[in-house]
């Protein structure tokens, strides 16, 4: 039997269309106040492929309804996860299949979908990821990718690594944004499941995603993390969606994700930041129009508002199947 530290969870998912013309990004989570177990469901619906958005609902409605239906018993769960994870994905893959050869569009284009599902009891995470959606673990500053890149991106580094491939052609290359592995109905030419737990600690940040986010780079993802570390869950999500807007990309690509705080509810509070300096006292200006006095006491308060998926007309591309 694990060990176990008694950690609780605080989690949020926010989801963002950009600038796309259809929503193709779902996610779902589970974390019950006080439950010390719970877990996440993301799904990215291929964008070269027809009903990209319906494939990433049916990928997480059927992989969230199967982890639901168990996630009562956590203590039998957990020492099946990853044979319950592997079950769950195939579930998803076939009713993909089923609802395409329903369809004679969707037969002759293909539909296609990622899977990232974190699972966590207490402070052990598992998951299963099939293509290229992260799942990050942020550390005393430092940001961890977990799970594999099922995308050419990813062969074409172990390609520069190994120097069969110069960096600059590697950056360049046409392919480089395909995924290698997605759930399409047919077989799933690679899955990556955590049957061994990562060990999840106070003060962590875990981080599932789509690739929208990634619009963002690592170093700026970081940065955000580490100014809010502090904060919680859904005002993290806050600042990583408006440091997405910032960057007003005009293929900016649908994202969502869930970041998940877990936290020992024992844990001392962080402490107070240190005050500040005094000042040197300066004269008094004369007064002011009241209109000015009215203007400078105004505060701005953000909300956040998350969603698991919404519908939008029209159609737009993500990403394309190497596999099509």
């Amino acid at each position: 039997m694990l060990h176990s530290a008694e950690l609780e969870y605080d989690a949020a998912t926010a989801i963002s269309q950009g600038r796309r013309d259809r929503q193709e990004d779902a996610v779902a989570a589970d974390f019950l106040a006080g439950a010390g177990t719970g877990f996440a469901v993301l799904a990215d619906g291929m964008g070269g492929h027809a009903a990209g958005d319906v494939a990433a609902r049916i990928v997480v409605t059927e992989v969230f309804s199967e982890l639901k239906l168990r996630a009562g018993e956590p203590e039998q769960l957990e020492p099946a996860i990853g044979e319950v994870l592997h079950s769950a994905a195939d579930g998803a893959n076939a009713c993909l299949g089923e609802y395409a050869s329903h369809q004679p569009q969707v037969q002759a284009q293909g539909m296609g979908a990622t899977l990232l599902a974190p699972v966590l009891f207490r402070d052990r995470l598992y998951w299963i990821s099939v293509g290229d959606s992260p799942l990050y673990l942020f550390r005393d500053g430092a940001l961890i990718r977990l799970n594999a890149d099922h995308s050419m991106a990813a062969e074409l580094e172990k390609l520069v690594a190994r120097g069969r491939m110069d960096p600059a052609e590697a950056a360049a290359h046409p392919d480089r944004h395909c995924v290698t592995s997605v759930l399409t109905g047919g077989g799933i030419p690679q899955i990556d499941c955590r049957s061994a737990p990562v060990r999840l600690q106070h003060g962590d940040i875990v981080l599932a995603a789509s690739d929208g986010l990634l619009f963002l780079a690592e170093e700026e993802i970081a940065e955000v993390l580490a100014a809010e570390c502090h904060s919680p869950s859904a005002r993290i999500g806050a600042a990583l969606m408006r440091r997405l807007e910032a960057l007003d990309a005009p293929e900016q690509d649908n994202a969502a994700f869930c970041v998940i705080k877990p936290f020992d509810p024992q844990a001392p509070l962080p402490a107070p930041a240190e005050p500040a300096a005094p000042q040197v006292q300066m004269p008094e200006p004369p007064p002011e129009p009241a209109a000015a006095h009215q203007r400078a006491g105004r505060r701005v308060i953000t909300f956040l508002a998350s969603a698991t998926w919404r519908d939008a007309p029209g159609a737009g591309r993500s990403k394309t199947d190497a596999s099509a």
